[in-house]
């Protein structure tokens, strides 16, 4: 009876040390890395949250941008540290779903190596020609590529990412031999896009938005299930006449051992921030569709949706590398 009474003991101390040291946190800065380059959406919407989250958890909370291999530096970085709820991850369905395969060896495990906070945003990409090639449809880009079979590029902003499989499908699905190109991030992608270099690019809303708003790119359609907000007159791929309908998302992840009520402290805080009137709004400027999920709930996207992209690399004839 006694060690029993001792072990209740011990485990209410080891529960109360617990509460103390969540109703303590936040005592010091807190970094989100964010695994890609600046200007792409994952920067953007970082630093979007790190102003309104220092604000509300009383302490700053730090971006630090870690590029690289597609997404790959930042998540081992993030695996790495320790797990005391100082340190956060920004990641998208790629880094998650797509690269374990496309990629033979992988730094991290997205299921054992981390702890789900909060999926915060649907992330749907826009296909986008510069306005000189005169090219109003998909059904249009296709006729001019099939025109010129074999000598065709196309950019994404990474080996595996979602841009890099969404224009591996249409290019099986059309058989047209186009060469893919992989940048280091949006940004650049964009860029080459713009002028001239590389006719055609897959890339998130964030990064694409203004070329697109301004009119120096042209927009062919949107890979999500309906029309985005922001460009109406944009089908889907499936109202342009090809059934691929996988749609991104991003995420806020947290090495593996942070402690469960930190975990839910960050989830609940990025939820109300992303699904107030204002944050919807800003997500959308930011080429987001704001959602806001519980820990589990993301655990449970993660591990569908990760089938599903699996099956889509497959369909897309990507060999792991």
């Amino acid at each position: 009876m006694k060690k029993k009474m001792l072990a209740v003991l011990a485990g209410g101390l080891v529960l109360l040390a617990g509460n103390a040291f969540a109703q303590a946190w936040p005592s010091k800065p807190i970094r989100l890395i964010a695994p890609y380059p600046p200007a792409g959406q994952t920067d953007v919407v970082s630093r979007y949250f790190a102003d309104k989250l220092s604000a509300v958890l009383g302490q700053q909370v730090i971006v630090e941008n870690k590029p690289g291999a597609q997404g790959m530096v930042g998540a081992e970085i993030a695996k790495n540290a320790a797990p005391d709820g100082y340190t956060f991850l920004y990641v998208n369905s790629s880094m998650m779903c797509i690269n374990p395969f496309v990629y033979k060896k992988l730094p991290y495990d997205g299921f054992k190596d981390f702890v789900p906070v909060t999926q915060h945003g649907l992330a749907p990409l826009a296909m986008v020609v510069p306005p000189s090639l005169g090219l109003k449809s998909v059904k249009d880009f296709v006729e001019w590529a099939r025109q010129r079979k074999g000598k065709v590029s196309f950019a994404s902003f990474g080996t595996g990412s979602s841009s890099h499989i969404w224009g591996e499908m249409l290019n099986q699905a059309e058989k047209l031999e186009m060469t893919h190109v992989p940048y280091k991030g949006a940004g650049p992608a964009i860029q080459d896009t713009l002028a001239g270099h590389i006719p055609m690019t897959i890339q998130d809303l964030a990064a694409g938005g203004p070329a697109i708003f301004s009119g120096k790119l042209t927009p062919l359609a949107v890979t999500s299930t309906v029309r985005w907000p922001r460009l109406p007159d944009v089908p889907t791929f499936e109202q342009a006449g090809y059934k691929i309908d996988l749609v991104g998302w991003n995420a806020i992840l947290a090495p593996a051992g942070t402690p469960r009520d930190i975990v839910d402290r960050m989830s609940a805080e990025i939820r109300k921030l992303v699904q107030t009137p204002e944050g919807k709004e800003k997500l959308l400027d930011m080429g987001l569709l704001a959602t806001g999920t519980t820990s589990a709930e993301l655990a449970e996207i993660m591990r569908t949706g990760c089938a599903a992209w699996g099956d889509a690399v497959k369909r897309a004839g990507v060999e792991p590398e």
